[in-house]
């Protein structure tokens, strides 16, 4: 007869061979988190601009099925439960897209393009925003 022990360790080996020990590794903490969150802690409001940033990480989290992740952002963000349009998105990024640019997320092509456009040497001056730097002020 088998032990706990050796029970434990096959049902163990027999999740990560399905492939869903990550799974549900990643749904218990996203459960506990959502336990865990302080509902009383007043959030920031949702900035333009934070909401552009939450969707392409979103966009990204699914694309790489990293949903439980993109479930907890959602939840600790307070981004819109229904994701954004890509078209109003890449219209907001002011990005057009062909064909091949549409089948990844956005995110893989704006770091693509950044990666990419400074052949001269160049690097691009970053400028905070008042979204940004309001944001951190409790922090500080």
């Amino acid at each position: 007869m088998a032990t706990i022990t050796e029970l434990k360790c096959a049902v163990r080996e027999t999740l990560e061979r399905r492939g869903v020990l990550g799974q549900l590794k990643a749904r218990i903490r996203a459960e506990v988190f959502g336990a865990l969150d302080d509902q009383r802690e007043q959030r920031p409001p949702l900035s333009h601009e934070n909401l552009l940033i939450n969707e392409l990480i979103r966009e990204y989290l699914e694309f790489n099925k990293y949903r439980h992740t993109a479930s907890v952002l959602t939840a600790e963000s307070g981004q819109p439960q229904i994701p954004l349009d890509r078209q109003f998105l890449a219209s907001e990024l002011r990005v057009a897209e062909d064909m091949s640019s549409k089948s990844v997320p956005l995110l893989y092509g704006l770091v693509s393009h950044f990666m990419n456009s400074g052949d001269d040497g160049r690097k691009l001056f970053l400028r905070g925003t008042a979204a940004s730097n309001a944001g951190h002020k409790a922090d500080s």
